[in-house]
């Protein structure tokens, strides 16, 4: 085990000298272990910082090539994708899900718009039934139970975040819409020809790259138990397993299986903070951002123990403001801290990336600080 600490890489302008502060702080007292922040102005990288150890021996370095578990983070890539859709017209986010596959408009659900299963309205939170973890490697058969599934609640009366089952529904309409999965197009259209590092199925030849990830002390503080709640998250299959770590890293989940570095997440919000440009690269259809991320619906959620506002797959800041200060940025978190956001406002796009896990569900506080920080030096 190495002692010294390797030094923090990346750029980071004097003005935003209190952003660097707080990013070495957190890794001084070990709030984090390694940890990535960046921020894109127009597309444009202007803080990429990096630092800490890979894993929990402190052998292997954090750098600006480690790749991170993004968990629900990927929830964004997901969205960006079937917003790619709408924008060029192959997708209609008020069309009935089961326009586009027949199947899951049984069991009282053949009503349910493609915005809603998006913005966590299907009422498809989870699966009661017991099942094998598992089973979640299938696609095919994931979809048979979707499809055959009755709501939990009256779909469009209320949100319940859906942890798995969001990305096996967004996966199976773009196979239909585009004959792709959601990571193969984000890994052709988007990922590939800008160069960012962000999967979705990552190959076995980047695997050395993932740093080790440290799991919380303490589970998430949820909120009185419901039968929405405990199928998201609190049955034994509510949890993909049953394969090693490299089964989980290659295979394709378009709701928590991203692995990325915060400048390719950043550099990817940049589509939504930007009206659809990376750079000069035209990535959504102008206005397609706006229309993504408005809102969809608000109030208590079903599941996350929050009051939220969801536009399509994208968690807005209002009410709570984890994201910066502005009412019309978008975003998603991820299990133990992760974040990626956009601020339409002022083409501003950011993400944070560690490998030591808190239990916060959403607005961990070490993202909060380094963006607060971003902000304030404006």
């Amino acid at each position: 085990m190495s002692e010294e600490a390797p030094p923090i890489q990346g750029v980071c302008p004097p003005k935003f000298q209190a952003v660097r502060d707080q990013f070495e702080a957190h890794l001084a007292s070990g709030g984090d272990l390694g940890a990535g922040f960046a921020i894109a102005v127009d597309g444009e990288l202007v803080i990429d910082l990096t630092g800490g150890w890979a894993d929990r021996r402190h052998d292997a370095p954090f750098g600006p090539r480690s790749l991170v578990s993004i968990f629900s983070v990927t929830k964004a890539a997901t969205a960006l994708m079937m917003a790619r859709l709408v924008g060029a017209g192959r997708l209609d986010y008020g069309a009935a899900v089961a326009s586009i596959w027949p199947a899951f408009g049984a069991a009282g659900k053949e009503n349910i718009t493609v915005e809603q299963a998006l913005s966590h309205q299907a009422g498809l939170s989870g699966f009661i039934e017991p099942m094998e973890p598992v089973e979640w490697f299938d696609h095919d058969a994931i979809c048979a139970k979707l499809a055959a599934m009755a709501p939990l609640w009256e779909p469009g009366t209320a949100s319940g975040y859906h942890p798995l089952t969001f990305g096996v529904i967004a996966d199976e309409i773009h196979r239909r819409v585009d004959g792709r999965s959601v990571g193969t197009a984000l890994r052709e259209d988007i990922a590939g020809p800008l160069g960012l590092d962000l999967w979705i199925g990552l190959p076995e030849t980047e695997h050395h790259r993932v740093a080790a990830i440290q799991r919380p002390s303490e589970l998430p503080v949820f909120g009185d138990m419901t039968p929405a709640l405990k199928a998201a998250f609190l049955t034994r299959w509510a949890t993909i397993g049953g394969k090693r770590l490299d089964g989980w890293l290659v295979h394709e989940f378009p709701s928590a299986g991203g692995q990325a570095t915060a400048a390719g997440l950043a550099r990817m919000m940049a589509a939504m903070a930007c009206d659809g440009l990376v750079g000069e690269t035209r990535v959504l259809a102008s206005g397609t951002a706006a229309k993504a991320g408005a809102e969809r619906i608000s109030g208590r959620d079903l599941v996350l123990p929050f009051d939220v506002s969801w536009g399509a797959g994208f968690l807005r800041n209002p009410p709570n403001f984890f994201y910066g200060p502005d009412a019309r940025t978008v975003a998603h978190s991820g299990w133990g801290g992760s974040c990626a956001f956009a601020d339409p406002a002022r083409g501003i796009s950011g993400a944070y990336v560690m490998n030591k896990q808190s239990n916060a569900l959403i607005g961990d506080i070490r993202p909060r600080r380094l963006i607060d920080a971003f902000y304030a030096a404006l």
